[in-house]
């Protein structure tokens, strides 16, 4: 497995089992990743739509295995494979440029505590991520 690979798998099963510990209770970080205005959340998802978010992140990870997979020619593959990574790259892409309010390179909002881990963490992860399925797409 390539480092890249390894390192963009291991961080989204890192962030899909963090959304399996919010949708089950867990606090620690919740507050730094739901953006906030005034002190409120702006974002309320209940705990099936967590759930659901955390398999979605769970299985882009199995997309980044199968890509590289793909690219030590260990498997065949479905050109599809090679189409989803090329969409979720640009779809980590559109995360990391943001809405122009409260997410991304060019939010609004920028005094709580999600805005500054938005900064410091999230916006570089989306971007590595982009970056990195774009390289394994690439990479036939």
């Amino acid at each position: 497995m390539s480092f890249i690979a390894f390192i963009t798998i291991s961080t989204l099963v890192i962030a899909g089992l963090f959304h399996f510990y919010w949708a089950f209770g867990g606090k620690v970080g919740l507050d730094k990743a739901i953006p906030t205005k005034d002190g409120k959340a702006l974002l309320n998802p209940g705990k099936l739509l967590t759930i659901i978010v955390g398999f979605i992140i769970l299985g882009f990870a199995g997309i980044a295995y199968t890509l590289n997979l793909k690219n030590f020619h260990l498997i065949s593959y479905s050109e599809q494979v090679v189409y989803t990574g090329w969409f979720l790259s640009l779809i980590f892409a559109i995360r990391s440029i943001g809405d122009f309010n409260m997410v991304g390179l060019f939010k609004k909002i920028k005094s709580t505590k999600f805005a500054e881990f938005d900064s410091k963490y999230f916006i570089p992860l989306t971007s590595f991520w982009s970056i990195t399925f774009a390289l394994l797409a690439y990479r036939v």
